[in-house]
């Protein structure tokens, strides 16, 4: 992951035990997916009306990536493709069978029109 400048730094609010990384711009995004960003464990950024969610990017039901998933914006869910699994973005939370585990999720913050994602240390080692 790359450094980020101390101007950068200043536009982010201090999150205890995270890093924060840049993400990606926010034109970056696909309107109907997630942007998958390589730590370990890989996390996701979305877009869902005009707010932003970052969460583990595996589904806890098997491995598999959320960020090839559907997004249902009026719950602000993401439907994992393999067995459509639910998870809220919001909070992490398995919503539907199979999945009964919840995912990590992450503060994201947007200066201008770059996203930002705060992570635990642990998830920069091997990345």
């Amino acid at each position: 992951m790359s450094e980020l400048s101390e101007k950068e730094l200043g536009g982010l609010p201090t999150v205890a035990g995270r890093e924060w990384i840049r993400a990606c711009a926010t034109g970056e995004l696909p309107d109907d997916g997630g942007h998958q960003i390589d730590t370990t464990p890989p996390v996701s950024v979305f877009a869902v009306a005009g707010e932003f969610f970052c969460i583990d990017d595996t589904c806890t039901h098997e491995m598999y990536s959320l960020s090839d998933g559907w997004i249902e914006e009026k719950e602000c869910v993401i439907e994992c493709s393999l067995h459509m699994a639910k998870f809220c973005l919001r909070t992490g939370a398995a919503l539907t069978p199979p999945a009964s585990a919840p995912v990590a999720v992450h503060p994201v913050a947007r200066v201008e029109d770059t996203l930002y994602v705060a992570l635990p240390p642990s998830y920069f080692q091997g990345a």
